[in-house]
């Protein structure tokens, strides 16, 4: 274990994988530091996906290695024990329990340890209701509360899987294109909200929308058949003559 790798919150060197001859990821290497936001952005196929289900234990690496926390070997566990260890990935369809209220919702992802009936029909001690109203302000939903998720704007259910995640204290979020489908206004307001998040957590965001990109203002990693080929500021990145001829130049 080298220091880099102990310091990080999130830690890949030269992870490989290939599916059916196509090399999907190709000796990919990224660190993530603790309380950091990247944006990652990069052509359709470049690897983003694969990177995130290496990350949360869906795909075995071929070759390489991932590890969380500066200690934990990811490679070596199942998706519900990276979850537990505090790994929420945000996909980019929202999806959330549209039947109950965005209360509920936040309700059932809290971590408490309790099986569901048990989640839905218990009784909530003070310091979960306080936890749970943390959460409604910071994910612009505390005036929504009430409304079933399914009366929800596109953008809303959005911010209220991104609560759901929040409930479950993780350590690192992996979010997928969290602007697609939004209104303007949401689109800023998410970006704000991501920023507040990254105050206390580490955050990986995956996006397509420049715009949205640089109102993180965050480092940014380029992708392209698998491997990183620019990093640095989005200015950095968008001036790199690769990055213009595989992704912007589009």
């Amino acid at each position: 274990m080298n220091e880099k790798a102990a310091r990080s919150v999130l830690y890949l060197d030269g992870v490989s994988v290939s599916f059916d001859g196509f090399r999907a990821l190709n000796e990919l290497s990224l660190v993530i530091e603790p309380g950091e936001m990247r944006a990652i952005i990069g052509p359709n196929g470049a690897g983003k996906t694969t990177m995130m289900d290496v990350v949360t234990g869906k795909t075995r690496p071929d070759e390489g290695d991932v590890y969380f926390d500066g200690t934990v070997d990811l490679t070596k566990l199942d998706e519900a024990s990276i979850a537990s260890l505090g790994i929420g990935r945000k996909f980019q369809k929202p999806t959330v329990f549209e039947s109950h209220t965005v209360w509920d919702n936040l309700e059932l992802a809290l971590v408490d340890g309790r099986r569901p009936f048990t989640a839905i029909f218990g009784t909530r001690t003070p310091s979960e209701k306080e936890r749970i109203e943390q959460i409604l302000e910071t994910v612009r939903l505390a005036e929504r509360r009430n409304v079933r998720a399914a009366f929800l704007s596109h953008g809303q259910k959005q911010w209220l899987e991104i609560g759901m995640l929040l409930a479950q204290e993780p350590k690192l979020l992996l979010v997928d294109e969290p602007a697609a489908g939004m209104t303007d206004a949401e689109t800023e307001a998410t970006a704000v909200l991501l920023r507040e998040i990254a105050k206390e957590k580490s955050v990986v965001v995956v996006e397509h929308d420049m715009a949205f990109v640089r109102s993180l203002e965050v480092k940014v990693t380029v992708l392209h058949e698998g491997s990183v080929i620019s990093e640095g500021s989005l200015d950095h990145v968008s001036a790199d003559p690769r990055v213009i001829e595989v992704y912007l130049g589009r």
